[in-house]
């Protein structure tokens, strides 16, 4: 099965359950993707001890997953693309919805 993932939220929490959640899909075997939009791209910004949220994208990145972020969003927030967090577009996020069976966001 093919997951995409939709984050638009900084709340370190629901990133972190995102990211944990896209993990538990790529053990399942499931392909999965995840777009960062909004807010979504602060995700490096807002981990923390008790939210770890960049050691959880990087078990998801070191698992086999993906990660998109909107080259909009990032750049109207003054940041730098990264591995972890890079350049995309509409038309990558069109992509993943149409592509996957099923699409969830947080």
């Amino acid at each position: 099965m093919k997951i995409g993932i939709i984050i638009s939220d900084n709340d370190e929490e629901k990133c972190w359950n995102a990211f944990r959640f896209g993990i538990f899909c790529l053990e399942q075997r499931d392909e999965t993707k995840i777009f960062l939009m909004g807010k979504g791209v602060e995700y490096e910004k807002i981990s923390n001890v008790r939210f770890n949220t960049i050691e959880q994208a990087e078990k998801f990145l070191s698992n086999g997953g993906k990660i998109l972020a909107c080259g909009t969003c990032i750049k109207s927030r003054n940041q730098k693309a990264s591995e972890m967090c890079p350049l995309s577009t509409m038309k990558d996020v069109y992509d993943i919805v149409v592509e996957s069976d099923k699409v969830v966001c947080f």
